[in-house]
């Protein structure tokens, strides 16, 4: 009896902003157009950081990694909100929707340790700065992989205890994927364990990072206000500012959903910031605040303008040599 209840239900609805039938439009539209422009802005910072040399240090190779995290992470759910805005296709089978869990949680775990890997990095830049290139010289891809370990054995466990719950009925989802605490209100048998299980991963993949980063920004503030000329305490401070931006845009949300979760329908509101807002945010927050990634992203430009007006020219001249030989 316990196996045909747990194949009872055997596809999610989800209610996404139905209580917002009026705006369907206008959020499509916004969707769509976040999500294109974070694609593309990711995509810039991916292809300046492989096309200028002064971006090859083990800061911008983590940049270029969190991009890539941000396309796939957005990737993850950004088309099914589209499909749901668009086309009206709320519904997602068992399978699909525990597929989606477990990939969103890796990829937002992942972050989380990425930005923690970040701050070390630029702690190690600021505060040991004659050995910083040796030491990242040889962790620095090491360091890339390790919140990808953490991010697939965390979800993993998070998805489990989740998928092993009892769904019975109902099952619309009061939210726009499938996430964690959405899913287990909806279990049929007691979610007090899945939701403990759950709530103690998130204190170690959400709020231990964030504890981290505190401490070592604390450390870095410290060694900043040690340095007696000014222009360095703001080229010290500048190279952190970015990374400072997006992590307390991340956590502020993560932490409010994750580690001290509610049910109040809020939480869809709250998650659509910290997976289509801020990933929004992000290429611009590290374009705009970076003085050598606007620099690059300039020579990239004149680049272009140059290579279009030489083709002008070239084609002008053609043009100009032909009509000679006409007459």
């Amino acid at each position: 009896m316990e196996d045909v209840n747990r194949t009872i239900v055997t596809e999610f609805i989800f209610l996404a902003f139905e209580d917002f039938l009026q705006f369907q439009i206008l959020l499509f539209v916004a969707c769509l157009l976040i999500y294109s422009i974070c694609i593309v802005g990711n995509m810039i910072i991916l292809l300046l950081k492989h096309s200028d040399a002064n971006l090859n240090s083990p800061m911008y190779y983590f940049i270029s990694r969190f991009a890539i995290l941000e396309i796939i992470f957005v990737s993850i759910i950004v088309p099914k909100l589209l499909d749901i805005l668009t086309a009206g296709r709320n519904r997602v089978s068992f399978g699909a929707c525990f597929l989606q869990l477990y990939c969103a949680d890796t990829t937002g775990i992942v972050e989380c340790y990425l930005l923690t890997v970040m701050v070390f990095d630029r702690h190690l830049a600021i505060t040991s700065p004659l050995q910083y290139l040796v030491i990242m010289a040889q962790w620095c891809k090491k360091l890339a992989v390790l919140p990808w370990i953490v991010g697939l054995v965390g979800a993993f466990i998070s998805t489990i205890f989740t998928a092993s719950l009892k769904f019975c009925g109902p099952n619309v989802i009061e939210h726009f994927f499938c996430d964690l605490a959405p899913l287990q209100n909806l279990a049929c048998s007691d979610p007090h364990v899945s939701n403990l299980i759950t709530s103690i991963t998130a204190i170690f993949v959400v709020l231990l990072p964030f504890i981290t980063i505190m401490g070592f920004y604390s450390h870095i503030i410290i060694t900043i206000l040690k340095i007696k000329s000014i222009e360095g305490k703001h080229k010290a401070f500048s190279t952190c500012s970015s990374h400072l931006l997006v992590s307390s845009l991340y956590f502020c949300t993560g932490i409010t959903v994750y580690v001290m979760p509610s049910d109040s329908q809020h939480d869809r509101f709250l998650a659509f910031i910290y997976t289509i807002v801020t990933p929004f945010l992000n290429p611009f927050i590290y374009t705009f605040r970076n003085r050598d990634v606007k620099c690059a992203f300039l020579k990239v430009l004149n680049s272009l303008n140059s290579l279009i007006l030489n083709k002008v020219q070239l084609n002008s001249k053609a043009q100009f040599v032909g009509a000679k030989k006409w007459f």
